[in-house]
């Protein structure tokens, strides 16, 4: 299986405080994701619900065609204030690895996204990477990092 790796870093003008409050609510995952995903959380849990060790977390997605699909990730790691990890554990990824860091710099905080992907399905999967996947991750990234900006504002060095 081959794996990929896209590892993404964004300064943001908020505290760490602010910044964790935000990113660590499952809710808020459908804020800066692409609107034409259809991206619900269908867990039930409320804007007050944080993440934490074993947390798992169900959404409907759209990624693709306007094809409906389900997806499970489950918190597999926090640490309050630093980082917090979600592993897929049904959906359309053979591997689904995503970390989320968070560190206090001058004027904000210093987020970075470490995210580990493999797509099933062999050359088949490699071939749908390079032709579309890889893109579609990238351009998710994109928007994420432009949505945040827009929220937050972007940190002037």
């Amino acid at each position: 299986m081959k794996t990929y790796v896209l590892k993404t870093e964004q300064a943001i003008p908020v505290s760490l405080a602010e910044a964790w409050d935000f990113f660590s609510s499952p809710l808020n995952l459908a804020k800066i994701t692409p609107k034409e995903m259809r991206f619900v959380v269908t867990s039930d849990y409320n804007a007050d619900t944080k993440m934490y060790p074993g947390m798992i977390i169900t959404y409907k997605i759209s990624p693709l065609l306007g094809i409906k699909m389900n997806w499970m990730t489950e918190i597999t790691h926090v640490k309050e204030g630093e980082y917090f990890v979600d592993e897929q554990r049904f959906g359309p990824y053979a591997l689904w690895h995503h970390q989320h860091h968070f560190k206090a710099i001058k004027g904000g905080v210093l987020m970075t996204d470490i995210l580990n992907y493999a797509i099933p399905y062999g050359i088949i999967g490699q071939i749908s990477d390079t032709v579309f996947v890889g893109k579609k991750i990238k351009e998710i990234f994109t928007y994420r990092e432009k949505a945040i900006n827009e929220m937050f504002g972007i940190l002037k060095h």
